[in-house]
């Protein structure tokens, strides 16, 4: 059977932009069609809209309200399922032609956290956004009643579908490639020599540095823990970590964008990866097991399925610094082995099992 896979928009890097990489490879015939698509090199060959054409691709928030409209009108298809990589409206697409009747199959990394849930994205609370969220709920409620079947990439992702659109959904985790964090690599030599200027243990955050990240919660357990830290990655709150660093008085290292066998490095050096987000999954936190690495998380979210507390991680209801300090005390004692092993629950390859199972061969 023929079929189509729909995305969002497609950037170079993203935990979604690698589910939808894993499903074009399992499904190399599927035509893949997105809002726009900012990857050509990742992704080459994809069907844009008319949104692609305008500034507004650069402009998510103001592009939301004329979403809905565009994913309804995408355009003759001979395909017999859908298969839809929804985070906000990618759900409600529509073909003219034979797949117009094709069942339609939705894999959800979140109900559109803008319209849904703006306390978990400051982006939801622009005063373009809360003035089109209530007739786009309930749009999106009734576009969301059209799929044939409904998985959320957690079980904290399908209560909120359940919450917000009425479907009982199942749940498939997104693909980890746990073997790229198992091996070992050798370093260039810039990489070893960033390396060798960190110090021989560390707390270790890493993502990108936005707020609701909230890195400043790994800069504080480094206060609390009396451990240095060090941060990967890059964005626009670089200086803000900088000077509450300097505030606090932590030794904190900054890596920007490091190369992955760098980051392989920097977690297999960590005591911990800290990781205080509130995420729908994600993908980190495993990929620092994968290297034996624990992970010191919050309970709720998608750590709170990953993260077995006293197996691969601790998991703290809140970050304050005894919790912390015990945290850090108590992930030095797990066995590496068993931190791996939890990881390879989420390999790719059950993810590949578990998609095959769900869509028609």
């Amino acid at each position: 059977m023929t079929g189509v896979i729909v995305h969002e928009w497609l950037e170079r890097y993203g935990g979604a932009e690698n589910v939808v990489e894993r499903l074009t490879a399992l499904y190399p015939d599927a035509a893949v069609h997105a809002l726009w698509n900012d990857a050509p090199e990742r992704f080459p060959g994809v069907g844009e809209t008319w949104l692609a054409r305008t500034p507004l691709r650069r402009r998510k928030a103001l592009a939301l309200p004329l979403e809905p409209a565009t994913w309804r009108h995408l355009g003759r298809s001979e395909a017999e399922w859908i298969l839809c990589s929804s985070h906000l409206f990618a759900h409600h697409a529509r073909f003219s032609g034979p797949a117009r009747q094709a069942p339609k199959f939705v894999y959800v990394h979140t109900p559109a956290r803008y319209v849904w849930s703006p306390e978990l994205d400051e982006r939801g609370r622009s005063l373009p956004v809360r003035l089109a969220s209530p007739p786009l709920r309930a749009i999106d409620r009734r576009r969301a009643a059209e799929a044939h079947s409904v998985v959320g990439n957690s079980a904290a992702v399908r209560d909120r579908i359940r919450r917000h659109w009425g479907v009982d959904a199942g749940v498939i985790h997104p693909p980890v490639d746990v073997d790229a964090f198992t091996g070992e690599y050798e370093l260039s030599e810039q990489d070893a020599a960033v390396l060798a200027a960190l110090p021989s243990e560390f707390l270790l955050g890493a993502s990108r540095f936005v707020s609701y990240k909230r890195l400043d919660l790994v800069i504080r357990a480094g206060l609390a823990a009396g451990l240095p830290v060090v941060l990967a990655g890059d964005g626009p709150e670089r200086e803000a970590l900088g000077r509450l660093a300097a505030e606090l008085g932590v030794e904190t290292h900054f890596v920007p964008r490091p190369s992955h066998p760098l980051l392989v490095a920097l977690f297999r050096r960590s005591a911990a990866f800290v990781f205080p987000a509130v995420e729908d999954f994600g993908i980190m936190p495993v990929e620092a097991m994968a290297t034996g690495t624990p992970v010191i998380a919050r309970d709720v979210g998608g750590t709170a399925e990953t993260v077995l507390d006293g197996v691969s991680g601790a998991l703290l209801s809140e970050f304050d610094a005894d919790a912390v300090r015990e945290a850090v005390q108590r992930v030095r004692e797990l066995d590496p082995r068993a931190v791996v092993a939890r990881a390879r629950e989420f390999d790719a390859t059950v993810f590949d099992r578990r998609i095959r199972e769900w869509l028609p061969s």
